[in-house]
């Protein structure tokens, strides 16, 4: 596209940004330096417009009437009441969101927005300015704002920011509820239009009827699922020039909605999808294949990951929490968290995810190839009691390149006349597990059995050669005389702790060794993530959920992976040779 038009210091700072970042002049992660080269690329595309006037309009009312609420600069000095002059990153945002433009249209490019950085770089502030600034803007379209966080203390932040720059204009047409009612800010324009913008309490059932154009989702890490997102992004049908703004920081929920998401916007970032109307900045520590950030004391570590180093983010403040996170494991969580936006798992948790993925990406064999191998496979199950998740998994060994890999392949079941009450309680993908094709769900108000008896007779027929299933028949005794109906080797296999930790082991000394493959299976991380483990004596270990016995988290998958493994060890300590099994 020709640029020749665009008069705007404004661009001139957001293009000078971006230049610096892809040069290398300007030290950046890897998402901000893919973020910056779409933006210079997008900028010679022929299928887009790009013009100036909202951007232009937008920063000027932004730094023109919006001041600082509180806070000191790197100074010491006061800011209370000091005008809000945008940052280059921030300008960088703000004249990629209302820039772009369809072809011969009004309508904007982007609809929807990831801005992911650090706390203590003015998130809040910024994004509460952007939507005041885009609400003025859009007033002609009787424009409606809604901010939500995961409670309405994070969410009153905002609002307390906007209801303070509001009332230093001194504007008696605008009208501020502020009770235990309602929290919103109003005013009509004459016929010119109008704007609304209320703060929202996170309640499911107030958020289903909601009309609006603009959204401000904050602190989104904190969500389990994508229901509240979904339920608001839905309210913006009616308009046409809509804009939804995730922002926030990581966190310790590694398979929460906002992890997720992070993971797809990382692959539009890097060309793997394509979505035309997403707008991505993130800022974090970059991270080796294992999820480690290399040396994070380092200061261009520490400075990548906040683009407000050096105005709202002291340096030396970071090193010297880089160094206590390095001496005290107990802050290294929070540390990573909230300074280098990268997410970690939550404390309670045994394992790091991180590891599981760095071993299995390393592998890509299909099922179909894994069935023709000569793998012996020994099998495992855990049931629920009633209306929950089930698991099955068959596990196997096999020499690659002079390294025993173990093998996972897991099932989940699960009753379908409970799975949408369960996926919005408890925040369980049920349905995208369904889509990836590892969850199979029964058609009757409780796990049927003989859906997991099929899976077994299914994985047989494919080519696995299954010589035995441990499961402890006290908890299904209907199922262990169906298996052994069926055909298979079944043995009752109690769950106890000190039968466990063998399997356990195995597989913990498989992961870090990076010799463990499970087929990129998403409801088998989830499993993961929420084991909780408590060393015993004589290296037993004894493990359960996070969240205990009434929690919501689920570890079925790899408790029955445990089972199959466990299998795999005892018969390797017999003297029945595997060769010999195998060709008989």
């Amino acid at each position: 596209m020709k640029l020749s038009h665009i008069k705007s210091e404004n661009f001139e700072v957001a293009l000078k940004y971006a230049q610096s970042i892809v040069s290398g002049k300007k030290v950046a992660c890897k998402e901000t330096k893919q973020a910056a080269q779409r933006f210079i690329y997008d900028l010679k595309r022929k299928d887009l417009d790009f013009k100036q006037e909202q951007f232009d309009f937008v920063i000027g009312l932004i730094e023109n009437t919006i001041a600082h609420q509180q806070g000191e600069d790197l100074l010491g000095k006061p800011l209370t009441g000091e005008p809000l002059l945008l940052q280059p990153w921030q300008k960088f945002v703000i004249v990629n969101l209302l820039g772009f433009f369809n072809k011969n249209s009004n309508i904007r490019r982007y609809h929807e927005s990831l801005i992911m950085i650090p706390r203590k770089n003015g998130k809040t502030a910024f994004a509460s300015a952007l939507g005041w600034a885009l609400s003025i803007l859009e007033r002609n379209s009787g424009s409606k704002l809604y901010i939500l966080a995961n409670s309405l203390k994070q969410t009153m932040e905002s609002f307390g920011f906007l209801t303070y720059n509001v009332n230093r204009l001194n504007d008696k047409t605008i009208r501020i509820r502020d009770n235990n009612q309602e929290h919103s800010i109003t005013k009509k324009f004459g016929d010119r239009g109008s704007i609304f913008i209320q703060a929202l309490a996170s309640d499911p059932k107030r958020l289903d009827s909601l009309n609006s154009n603009l959204l401000i989702l904050d602190e989104v890490h904190t969500w389990e699922s994508a229901k509240r997102y979904i339920l608001m992004k839905n309210s913006q049908k009616a308009y046409r020039n809509k804009l939804l703004i995730a922002i926030s920081t990581a966190g310790d929920i590694p398979n929460g909605f906002l992890a997720n998401r992070l993971s797809y916007c990382q692959k539009i970032l890097n060309g793997t999808i394509e979505d035309d109307e997403y707008f991505i900045f993130i800022c974090k520590a970059d991270q080796d294949e294992k999820g480690n950030v290399l040396d994070y004391t380092d200061p261009k570590i520490l400075e990548m990951a906040n683009p407000s180093c050096g105005v709202s983010v002291d340096l030396d403040d970071l090193i010297r929490d880089a160094a206590l996170a390095m001496n005290d494991p107990q802050t290294r969580g929070e540390f990573l968290n909230k300074s280098l936006n990268i997410f970690t798992s939550s404390l309670k948790a045994y394992f790091d995810i991180n590891e599981f993925r760095a071993s299995d990406n390393q592998y890509n064999w299909s099922m179909e190839e894994l069935a023709k191998m000569p793998i012996v496979w020994y099998g495992g199950a855990d049931l629920s009691k009633l209306h929950d998740l089930t698991a099955a998994a068959i596990h196997g060994r096999l020499t690659h390149k002079g390294k025993e890999i173990d093998i996972s392949i897991t099932h989940a079941f699960f009753p379908i006349v409970k799975a949408h009450i369960k996926a919005e309680e408890d925040g369980i993908p049920l349905f995208g597990w369904q889509d990836d094709k590892v969850l199979t769900m029964s058609n009757t108000p409780t796990v049927s059995y003989d859906d997991i008896v099929n899976w077994f007779i299914k994985m047989k027929k494919k080519g696995f050669k299954i010589k035995k299933v441990g499961f402890d028949k006290k908890f299904g005794r209907e199922f262990f005389l169906k298996m052994k109906k069926a055909g298979f080797k079944i043995v009752d296999q109690p769950q106890y702790f000190y039968r466990k930790s063998e399997g356990f082991r195995r597989i913990e000394v498989k992961v870090k060794n990076g010799e463990y493959y499970y087929l990129h299976n998403q409801a088998y991380e989830y499993c993961v993530q929420n084991v909780r483990a408590i060393e015993k004596t004589d290296d037993m270990i004894q493990y359960e959920k996070v969240d205990g016995d009434g929690g919501t988290a689920r570890i079925d998958l790899f408790d029955a992976d445990v089972f199959a493994c466990c299998q795999m060890l005892e018969d390797m300590a017999t003297t029945a040779s595997v060769s010999q099994w195998l060709n008989s």
